[in-house]
């Protein structure tokens, strides 16, 4: 085991990959001679060559289209978005063409689109959203979103050996702050299983990405006070694991669902209901959401401190439901 930041971690999934099968390769704006906007893909240029590590021209529906032709004849295309913001230009490709395909006529689409999001590092509105609720309810897409290095690598591995398309939300502000140990060896984490991350007795936190750290923050705090948190971190959006859900529900009998994004529509609100729909016997208390309001990522940092969901947010709403 070696300790490693979460971009690091993400690096070496691309590389192992690609070392492992040729018909994995990568392609975006700046990610081969550039090195990637975050770095991501330093040295893989010059390791692979322009063929493997390919540099696009500024359009995301042209190379998000290359891509998808490339997985239907066979091979396994990583594409980079920039910042997650910009997927919005190939939304019709994701949404049309790659989702579909399966549905169509049977065709495999076996790519991966990393997409860094996420707010926390002053990037204002045109690069700081989290965009995983537009495609939440898209048949034949596969959504994860790791919280730390070991799923960050174990999951990427996974998507691009899955033949289906597979959106990679990596969280920016993790990149380089957190660390954690990953094995040597080759390893896969299965998509569509959450994990515990803390375990507790008063409370289920339900949560994935960035706000897993959040969300544990508050745990530590509230142990002074005799309310325990349990926090389940959901690692993949699509398909979500509903029995791992529930499983906490039962434990607990209290939800509180962290996400980033704003309010209306996100992750949490399906959470919310399929909770209350097939666990509502289990509930001693109302499912509270803690998110993000309805307005575009602030630039000015201290309004997006002031908008993005934080550990005092999460204590509140644990204190309100443990009184309940």
């Amino acid at each position: 085991m070696a300790e490693v930041t979460y971009l690091e971690a993400i690096k070496q999934a691309l590389d192992e990959e690609m070392t492992r099968d040729n018909n994995v390769f990568i392609l975006g704006e700046d990610v081969g001679y550039y090195g990637g906007a975050f770095r991501v893909t330093e040295g893989f240029y010059e390791k692979y060559g322009q063929w493997r590590v390919l540099d696009t021209p500024l359009s995301e529906s042209g190379f998000t289209g290359a891509a998808i032709g490339a997985a239907l004849m066979g091979m396994r295309p990583v594409v980079e978005m920039q910042f997650a913001d910009f997927i919005s230009c190939a939304f019709d490709q994701i949404v049309s063409v790659a989702a579909k395909n399966n549905y169509r006529w049977g065709g495999k689409t076996p790519m991966v689109i990393r997409a860094p999001f996420g707010g926390f590092v002053h990037g204002g509105a045109f690069h700081s959203a989290c965009p995983e609720t537009w495609f939440f309810n898209v048949p034949g897409l596969k959504m994860v979103a790791p919280s730390d290095p070991y799923d960050a690598k174990g999951l990427l591995k996974a998507a691009i050996r899955d033949d289906d398309p597979v959106i990679y939300f990596e969280h920016k502000f993790l990149y380089r702050r957190i660390k954690g140990e990953v094995p040597e060896g080759d390893y896969l984490v299965p998509l569509g299983k959450a994990k515990v991350v803390r375990e507790g007795k008063d409370i289920s936190v339900i949560t994935y990405s960035a706000m897993v750290h959040t969300a544990l923050e508050a745990a530590q705090a509230l142990e002074g006070e005799g309310i325990s948190l349990e926090i389940v971190d959901l690692r993949t959006l699509l398909p979500l694991d509903k029995e791992g859900i529930y499983a906490s529900v039962r434990k607990t009998n209290r939800v509180i669902i962290l996400y980033e994004t704003p309010r209306t529509g996100g992750v949490g609100a399906e959470v919310a209901a399929l909770i209350s729909e097939e666990m509502f016997g289990h509930l001693d208390g109302p499912i509270l959401r803690v998110s993000a309001p309805d307005t575009p990522v602030p630039y000015s940092p201290p309004f997006e401190e002031f908008y993005l969901p934080k550990a005092e947010d999460v204590i509140k709403a644990a204190r309100k439901l443990a009184a309940y």
